[in-house]
C-alpha cells in the first residue's frame, strides 16, 4: 500500500471512530507501529488530526456524522492547544459546552485530572480515560448542543468546587462582557462560574466584539481569554485594559508554512 493511500485510510478510520491507538491502526492496516507513528506525525503536521497518548484523534467537530467541517476549526484547535497548556495535572477543572471546549477535552485525554462538565460530548471524549475522574452534571439536555441545563445542574454545582473553569462563549466584548445565544443556558453557566476559582474563556476571533442576546457576566468575572490571531487588536487592547489576560494564538496556516 502506498503511503498516501495509507494516510487517507488512517484519516477515514479516525473520522469514523474519533480516535484509535497506534497498535490498533498498525494491526488493521498491516504495517508496523513505527510506520503508523511516522504517518501520524505527518498528518498532525498537516492539521488532519492531533496526537494523543498512544495514538491519534479527530474531534467530533471534524466528522461528517456530527457536523460539517467548521471553517474556523484550525483557529479553534490552536485555541484549545493553548488552553490545554494552562491545565496542570492534578487539578479539578470544569468545562462548559461548546465546539472549542470539545477540542480542549480531546487534548486532555491522557492527563491526570478531575473534570466537571455539563456537556455530553465532552463527557464522551473523556469517558473511561485512566487518569480522568469524570463528574457529569444532570439536568435537561439542550437539543443540538448536547449540554445539560436547569436547576438539577445548578444544584449539583452548589456541592462542587473547581480550580478552574474553561468556558466556551457566544460573544465577548469590552463594552458588553460575555454573552450567549441561549437564554436558558445563563443560570447554568453562572453556576459553573461560581463553582470555580478562576475562569478562562475560549473564543475564536469571530466572537470578539460581537453581541448576543443573553448577558452572562462582565469581564471582571474572567481571568484569561484565549483567542486567535484574527482578533481585532483594538478590541483585544480594550479587554486587556479591564484586567483580563489575553492569549492570542498564532495563525495556524502561517505556523504550518513555517514548519
Amino acid at each position: 500500500m502506498l503511503s498516501a493511500e495509507r494516510r487517507t485510510q488512517l484519516v477515514a478510520r479516525l473520522r469514523e471512530d474519533g480516535h484509535a491507538s497506534v497498535e490498533v491502526l498498525a494491526r488493521d492496516l498491516g504495517v508496523t507501529p513505527s510506520t503508523i507513528r511516522r504517518d501520524l506525525r505527518r498528518l498532525a503536521d498537516d492539521g488532519a488530526l492531533f496526537r494523543i497518548y498512544g495514538g491519534a484523534a479527530v474531534s467530533a467537530v471534524a466528522t461528517g456524522r456530527h457536523a460539517p467541517l467548521d471553517p474556523r476549526l484550525g483557529a479553534k484547535r490552536a485555541i484549545a492547544a493553548a488552553a490545554a497548556d494552562l491545565v496542570e495535572d492534578g487539578q479539578t477543572i470544569a468545562i462548559s459546552s461548546g465546539t472549542t471546549t470539545l477540542e480542549l477535552a480531546w487534548r486532555l485525554v491522557d492527563r491526570r485530572l478531575t473534570v466537571i462538565t455539563n456537556a455530553l460530548d465532552i463527557a464522551a471524549a473523556l469517558l473511561d480515560r485512566p487518569g480522568i475522574e469524570l463528574v457529569v452534571l444532570g439536568g435537561v439536555v439542550r437539543p443540538g448542543m448536547h449540554s445539560t441545563l436547569g436547576h438539577l445542574a445548578e444544584l449539583a454545582l452548589r456541592e462542587l468546587r473547581a480550580d478552574a473553569l474553561f468556558m466556551g462563549i457566544g460573544a465577548v466584548s469590552a463594552e458588553h462582557g460575555l454573552m450567549n445565544d441561549s437564554i436558558p443556558e445563563i443560570l447554568t453557566d453562572r453556576a459553573l462560574r461560581r463553582s470555580a476559582h478562576t475562569c478562562t474563556v475560549l473564543a475564536d476571533s469571530s466572537k470578539l466584539g460581537a453581541v448576543a442576546p443573553a448577558f452572562l457576566f462582565g469581564l471582571d468575572s474572567i481571568d484569561t481569554l484565549v483567542t486567535d490571531s484574527g482578533a481585532d487588536a483594538v478590541e483585544v487592547a480594550a479587554i486587556e485594559a479591564q484586567g483580563v489576560r489575553v492569549i492570542v494564538t498564532p495563525d495556524p496556516e502561517r505556523s504550518a508554512t513555517i514548519r
